[in-house]
């Protein structure tokens, strides 16, 4: 049998493995292929090195929107020089904001002081102007303003809007307080004699709501013109004005005719000390309230008039004589129990200051109170009347003027408002005379009248009739006997001239006459004058006779 069938056979010895040759080793030289990695490896880790010494502080800012930020792209600049990348961009737990995280350069590590500021630079049209139109070709990016704090952090609030104002800006800033913000807003321009020298940085509301506080900035050198007697006010759009005194208009630029302004200048252009920065200054609505003198404590009185205060509205003016010295406040109307009618109540907010005042001399201070002013200017006749301020617009004002004519009237100064009298104004009195005697025309009997002028238009009548008929006779009957008297009465005058003609024979008889009665007279005066002399003549007869 063979191996093949029999399979418990065991195998046969294999044949023995020759004996391995032994050979001296060669000195190991390394193949030039081997330094391309190592090389490679080399520069790697210079860049991870340098990479790592570079590295700046890692950073969070939160925005409310991502919009135009992208990882590992957006750029952190500047003054256009970058700063950092954007790393990741995350949304926040409360979902309120996203966070985005920022790796910056070891050079800007100063840019996380506490106060540094960061916002997304994209294309914007505000007050301002246009900005960013650069990131239309290159994106978006996050823009930075370095802080000064010594005090650092990681985690910053990103501005939804670019700051007006950087902190290496030159100039200065001032507060502003006013009652409303009007149409200002942040970026709106502030202006110098109409050049634009500042822009509205920032704005906030008082703390107990009664008003604005605005910040605004003013570019160097054009800060040393506000001195602390600058007066500020709103050149906000069309100033416009419809009053007693007619229709002003004023207005800065075009600019603020859109977006707004302010505008401020010194008090006859004289300046005093140079404001320091975060001076407080007040803001007036407009030019004239800005530039006026103070005016020192008000007053208020109230004012009843019985007749129509159509055309006065608050803010008219109140004057004396010409002279603005306040203005009204409110108006009314009550009913009055007592006399069972109706009373137009008009309070006025009045500065007696204003009266006292010389010109270009503050206000004198005097020892006699208003109320006992007052009390002595009514016993004078001081009076207030509404007067027609502007015809064509029908605006009225209150007048204060003195009527001695007046009856007196007892005012109580004790009282928290002084009513001061009125009387009516002259167009009231006229209507008046005007209406009592459309009255007494209303009384007359216009239908009787009529009726008698009827009947003596017809007596007319006849009687004209009975004059023609007369005249008619006249012509016929004594015309011809008129004439024939005319004639008589012109030989009469004929006789009479020739009678009185100076060679008329009546005319040389009453010359002779006369010169008679002349010598007739000197012989009268003679004796006369002798009898005077020798009275006795008269009984003894002249001496001549007697011897």
């Amino acid at each position: 049998m063979s191996d093949e069938q029999n399979p418990s056979a065991e195998p046969l010895p294999a044949p023995p493995l020759p004996a391995p040759t032994v050979e001296r080793r060669r000195d190991w030289l390394p193949s030039l292929i081997w330094l391309i990695p190592i090389v490679a490896a080399l520069v790697g880790i210079t860049l991870v090195a340098k990479l790592l010494l570079d590295r700046g502080p890692e950073i969070t800012l939160s925005f409310k929107s991502a919009e135009g930020l992208e990882a590992g792209k957006t750029a952190v600049k500047y003054k256009e020089v970058q700063i950092g990348t954007v790393q990741g961009i995350t949304l926040a737990p409360d979902r309120l904001t996203v966070d985005v995280t920022v790796q910056l350069k070891k050079e800007a590590s100063s840019f996380t002081a506490e106060d540094t500021r960061f916002w997304v630079v994209r294309p914007r049209l505000d007050t301002s102007g246009i900005s960013g139109l650069s990131t239309l070709l290159s994106g978006a990016y996050i823009g930075a303003d370095a802080g000064v704090s010594e005090e650092t952090k990681r985690e910053f609030m990103g501005l939804e809007v670019p700051p007006i104002v950087t902190r290496d800006s030159s100039g200065q800033q001032f507060l502003l307080r006013a009652k409303d913000i009007g149409s200002l807003d942040i970026g709106s321009p502030v202006y110098f004699r109409r050049i634009k020298v500042g822009q509205v940085a920032a704005f906030e509301l008082d703390g107990d709501g009664r008003g604005v506080t605005l910040r605004v900035f003013v570019n160097a050198p054009y800060d040393k013109f506000i001195g602390a007697n600058t007066r500020f006010w709103q050149a906000s759009g069309i100033d416009a004005q419809l009053s007693a005194s007619g229709f002003t208009l004023r207005t800065q630029s075009l600019a603020t005719i859109l977006l707004g302004g302010i505008a401020f200048q010194s008090p006859d252009d004289v300046m005093g000390p140079i404001a320091k920065e975060n001076a407080v200054f007040s803001l007036g609505v407009d030019e004239a309230t800005a530039m006026k003198e103070p005016d020192g404590p008000a007053q208020t009185l109230l004012l009843y008039f019985n007749q129509s205060l159509r055309g006065l509205s608050p803010g008219a003016p109140v004057d004396f004589r010409g002279v603005v010295i306040g203005e009204v406040k409110s108006i009314g109307v009550e009913f009055d129990r007592a006399e069972r009618d109706f009373r137009m109540p008009v309070l006025v907010q009045v500065y007696s200051d204003r009266l006292r005042r010389k010109a270009g001399e503050p206000g004198r201070v005097s020892t006699v109170t208003q109320q006992q002013r007052l009390q002595y200017l009514i016993g004078k006749g001081l009076r207030a009347q509404l007067r027609n301020g502007n015809l064509l617009t029908g605006q009225v004002y209150v007048a204060l003027d003195f009527f001695p004519k007046s009856p007196q009237v007892k005012v109580d100064t004790t009282q928290a408002l002084i009513e001061l009298p009125t009387v009516p104004n002259s167009l009231d009195e006229i209507q008046s005379q005007v209406q009592e005697i459309a009255s007494k025309l209303n009384k007359v009997p216009y239908e009787e009248i009529a009726a008698d002028l009827r009947k003596t238009l017809a007596t007319l009548n006849k009687t004209l009739t009975s004059a023609e008929l007369a005249a008619r006779n006249i012509d016929t009957t004594v015309t011809p006997e008129l004439s024939a008297a005319m004639k008589d009465v012109r030989k009469t005058v004929n006789s009479a001239e020739r009678t009185l003609a100076e060679d008329s024979p009546l005319q040389l008889d009453l010359r002779q006459t006369l010169q008679e009665l002349t010598r007739a007279a000197g012989s009268l005066r003679i004796l006369t004058d002798y009898l005077e002399r020798h009275p006795e003549s008269l009984l003894r007869g002249k001496p001549e006779d007697k011897k």
